[in-house]
């Protein structure tokens, strides 16, 4: 029997909207300017996240409070049930922090999800992140080599689905047997030539899926 899983990044592909966005409209609207720089170079992701989730200044439920607004595709809870009842793992991959992302899947009552992200906690009144150099998938840019776990994960299933929406997901992308992208990661992946089906949520994916008769053909 062949193994699969669909792995998927968390921000802006299952959430509707990056936390980083949600922090800086909320507590720390100079990170604003800080994202423009960012985005030109100025800042490794790893960095400017640092930036962001240390600059909160807020008691712990508040900080809870607010990822509690952080909107989930609608489609992605029946999608993730279709994926289990088809043999097949879901697995999130995000370059953003597992604090959050874990606080959400237990929102939304979402278990036996593995999340491959960076590591974070809550201290003095801020998100941190704990970014270990000697993590086998540690990148210096992202905190998490993206592409490195998917490899990694090729050691455990023979077929790997992957979605995405921005540059980190164009690494990973390389190692999916089929890749879905939106948004961001669109034109990425048409300049490098890698092959993907260009989607918007989940219900078009299963919407893809069907009529191209997967997971059945594996």
């Amino acid at each position: 029997m062949t193994s699969w899983a669909f792995v998927s990044d968390f921000d802006g592909t299952i959430s509707k909207e990056d936390f980083y966005w949600l922090v800086i409209h909320q507590y720390y609207p100079e990170g604003e300017s800080l994202y423009y720089k960012w985005k030109k170079g100025d800042f490794l992701d790893i960095e400017f996240l640092t930036k962001i989730f240390s600059s909160i200044n807020e008691e712990e439920d508040k900080i809870l409070e607010m990822i509690k607004e952080i909107p989930l595709d609608e489609s992605v809870k029946p999608f993730i049930d279709e994926v289990h009842a088809n043999g097949g793992d879901f697995i999130i991959l995000s370059a953003g922090t597992d604090y959050y992302i874990r606080e959400l899947l237990r929102m939304h009552s979402l278990p036996n999800v593995p999340v491959y992200s960076n590591r974070g906690f809550y201290q003095d009144g801020n998100i941190h992140l704990a970014v270990d150099p000697h993590n086998p998938f540690y990148s210096k840019r992202y905190g998490i080599d993206k592409q490195a776990v998917m490899k990694d994960l090729k050691n455990t299933y023979d077929y790997l689905f992957y979605y995405g929406d921005s540059e980190p997901d164009a690494h990973p992308a390389k190692e999916a047997d089929r890749m879905y992208a939106k948004d961001g990661l669109v034109d990425i992946l048409s300049s490098q030539g890698t092959p993907f089906t260009e989607v918007n949520s989940f219900k078009e994916i299963m919407n893809v899926q069907s009529q191209e008769g997967w997971p059945g053909k594996i």
